[in-house]
């Protein structure tokens, strides 16, 4: 059932993405898209930046108190 509801994307001709693009410009405004955009740039790089990294090489070092003078 869930394969048969994504099946309509192979269907969206030029027609339909303009009518989503008009759309989106219509909801958030010329200004708000690059914003979201970048927003969601970075969750991505982070996303990635996490997953990437190894844990297990992580040890955890013991915090000394900076002197003062």
């Amino acid at each position: 059932m869930f394969q048969s509801s994504l099946l309509f994307l192979n269907r969206l001709g030029p027609a339909e993405l303009i009518l989503i693009v008009v759309l989106v410009l219509l909801l958030f405004g010329g200004k708000k898209i690059p914003e979201l955009m970048r927003g969601m740039g970075r969750g991505v790089k982070e996303f990635k930046d996490a997953a990437n990294k190894d844990y297990s090489k992580e040890e955890k070092k013991p915090e000394t108190p900076a002197e003062e003078k």
